[in-house]
Parts: C-alpha cells; sequence; structure tokens
C-alpha cells in the first residue's frame, strides 16, 4: 500500500477547506491591460492551476491604490470597479475548476519602477533602495530615491489596502494576503537600512512592523472576523538576497505575535535560499516557518523549493509548516499537485519561459517553440 505525500492531504486555511496543501505562489506576471485591468489571458493562467489540481490559488500581487502603489507597468490592480470586475470573471473561472482563490494585495513602495499614475516613489525613508530595477519586469537602471512617506501619506495607503480587500471580497475571492515580503513598502518598514524614521514606525522592530500590523487591522474592520486574510513574509528581497532581521527569533516572535493579534487567518514565509532547511533555520534552531506555527498557533504555509516532492514532505512531516506553495514549479508544471499524487515526474523549470520578460505571452511562445509549433 503507497502512502499518500502529505501535500495531498486535504486542509483547512481559516474558514476554507482546500482539497490538498498545494498552493500556487504569487508570481508577478506584468500581463493586465495598460490601465490594470486583469485580462482573458489572465483567467486561462490562473484557471490552469485550478484544473491542475492545485489546493489553493494565490494570484500575483494586485496594487491597491491609484497614487504609489503600482510597481510595474501592465501590473493588475484592483484600486477600481473594472479591476474587480474582471478579478471576479477570474475567480468564477479557479471555482469553476474546484479550487479556492486569494488575491494579494501589493504596494510597491519604493520599489516601483512602473507607475501609470505617479512618476515619484514613496517609501518609509529617503533612503535609495540597494540594486538595480528587475529587466523581467521592464525595468532598468538604478531604482530613484523615494520621498519619506508623511502620517496623510501612510493614512492613505492603509486605506487603499483595506478599500482594495473589500473590492477583492465583493469580487468573489475566497480572501486576501497582505504582500509584506520581498523588500516592497511594507516590508520596507519592516526593515533597518531602508527605514530609519524616528516617529512610532521606526526603531525597535515592535515600531517598524507597526505598519504591517495596521494594515491587517484596518482590513479585518472591514471584512469582518471569517473573511481570509494572510500576510506573506520574507526576510530577503528581490533587491537584496542576504538580509535577515536583525534581532532574529527575537524579531520574527515580535513580528508573528503583532500580525496574529492584528487578525491575520495565515502567515506565508518565504525562505532564503535552495537548502530549504538550513536557510530557513533561526539563531535558536527552529526554522523560521516552524517558529511562527509555534508563536501563533496559525496556520503557516512554507515557500521555496516546495517543487521538490521530497522536501516538501519533509517540511510538512516535521511540523515546519501546514502548507507549502510552489513558484517555478507550478510554471512548469500547472498539473504538479496530480503529478506528486501519481508519483510522476516533473518538468524541469526554463528560465527561458520569463525572457525576455516574465510575460503570459512570452511564455506561450515558449511552449509553443518548445513543442515545435510555429506561429
Amino acid at each position: 500500500m503507497t502512502t499518500a505525500h502529505p501535500a495531498s492531504l486535504p486542509a483547512r486555511l481559516g474558514g476554507l477547506d482546500l482539497a490538498n496543501r498545494f498552493a500556487v505562489a504569487p508570481m508577478s506576471r506584468v500581463s493586465a491591460a495598460p490601465d490594470g485591468t486583469p485580462t482573458a489571458e489572465m483567467a486561462d493562467y490562473y484557471a490552469a492551476y485550478a484544473e491542475g489540481g492545485f489546493g489553493l490559488v494565490i494570484t500575483e500581487g494586485a496594487y491597491t491604490d491609484t497614487v504609489h502603489s503600482q510597481g510595474y507597468l501592465n501590473q493588475p490592480g484592483i484600486a477600481s470597479d473594472a479591476h474587480a470586475a474582471a478579478w471576479r470573471d477570474i475567480a468564477g473561472r479557479v471555482h469553476a475548476a474546484g479550487s479556492p482563490i486569494v488575491l494579494q494585495l501589493m504596494h510597491a513602495g519604493a520599489l516601483s519602477q512602473g507607475n501609470r499614475y505617479r512618476d515619484d516613489t514613496a517609501g518609509p525613508s529617503a533612503v535609495p533602495p540597494v540594486g538595480e530595477k528587475m529587466p523581467e519586469y521592464g525595468g532598468h537602471g538604478p531604482w530613484p530615491t523615494p520621498r519619506a512617506m508623511t502620517q496623510d501619506d501612510i493614512d492613505v495607503a492603509v486605506r487603499g489596502f483595506a478599500d482594495a480587500a473589500v473590492r477583492a471580497r465583493d469580487a468573489g475571492m475566497d480572501g486576501v494576503e497582505i504582500h509584506g515580503a520581498n523588500g516592497y513598502l511594507l516590508d520596507q518598514f519592516l526593515t533597518t537600512y531602508t527605514n530609519t524614521r524616528d516617529d512610532s514606525y521606526g526603531g525597535p522592530v515592535a515600531n517598524r512592523v507597526r505598519l504591517m500590523a495596521e494594515v491587517v487591522g484596518a482590513i479585518r474592520a472591514e471584512v469582518g472576523p471569517d473573511f481570509c486574510v494572510g500576510v506573506r513574509l520574507s526576510q530577503t528581497k528581490v533587491n537584496d538576497f542576504v538580509y535577515r532581521w536583525p534581532g532574529g527569533a527575537y524579531d520574527a516572535r515580535v513580528i508573528f505575535t503583532a500580525l496574529a493579534e492584528a487578525g491575520a487567518t495565515y502567515l506565508h514565509i518565504a525562505s532564503e535560499g535552495r537548502d530549504w532547511i538550513e536557510t530557513a533555520r533561526l539563531d535558536d534552531g527552529t526554522t523560521i516557518t516552524g517558529l511562527a506555527r509555534l508563536t501563533t498557533g496559525l496556520p503557516v504555509i512554507a515557500n521555496g523549493g516546495m517543487h521538490q516532492p521530497q522536501l516538501a514532505a519533509q517540511v510538512l512531516r516535521d511540523g515546519h509548516a501546514d502548507l507549502v506553495s510552489v513558484a517555478r514549479g507550478a510554471l512548469a508544471n500547472p498539473d504538479l499537485p496530480r503529478r506528486v499524487a501519481d508519483d510522476l515526474p516533473l518538468e524541469a523549470f526554463d528560465h527561458m519561459m520569463l525572457q525576455p520578460m516574465a510575460t503570459l505571452a512570452n511564455a506561450g511562445l515558449w511552449r509553443r517553440a518548445r513543442a515545435g509549433v510555429t506561429v
């Protein structure tokens, strides 16, 4: 008798019943219309993951307001009724294929490399981001120095997240995920070298996590106690693969506790490298995801290398997480959960799928070329 892979077992995430423990990780595809409206091509893309058996679909980050939140040109938004109407079609397609769908809410802050509403950027402090813009998402050259956000700017950002969550709920989404990871606005407030403020949002970690907790609380106040509100976290960033929370396990406990007390339903945590168990380990010997579970009692999603069946099984069996999310492995294998359940081989991810930009159209060209189909 063959024992089922632990990720193939059903799970519960807040009020959501999941057929299995595989989630599609959020991946920016810069394939929306210029005004941020999701397209029919995007509906096909997300529906394919549900048809492929993923227990949960988490969308790419959608920008939340028409001020400073947009991160790249052709990024989808959830900042208007037109945006919401198109997302409703996507939610319907995913539901029809049998999976729940969670919309990720994103404010780029200082890491904005394309905003149709503004030419300037804003962040916690007037500190230029490290590194350069990302070509795969249409950027090139150094990041500009952001304007330090005022309290009014902060209030606008929080309101944008809350309004976007209501639009997502009303568009039929099963939940929202707050993007507090990878170097974007909320993570910029959490990070010591991008947040040099001397007010209640700067200094000790309890202050630096304040904005993220306020966003969770504002959304929870609008959507009520039962709607799923997740938070994605990471120590590293798209423009800095080295950074770690300076206080290690202490900082992690403060961050996790603040978000749980604010009303988060789950925590979604990205690891810091290919050797997941080692790179996710904190100074007290626990993994960052395991510590999140122990500290809060909330469901935790682990991300990073989880397309490897043996690693995903170890993470779940050893109590490091409750679910696993898959990114590039899902791009190569939209039916990954079914392949794992049937012990079938997985297709290797080919980075050329995202060249010269990470659009759905370029991925389609790659697939046709690989299949020998000429256009």
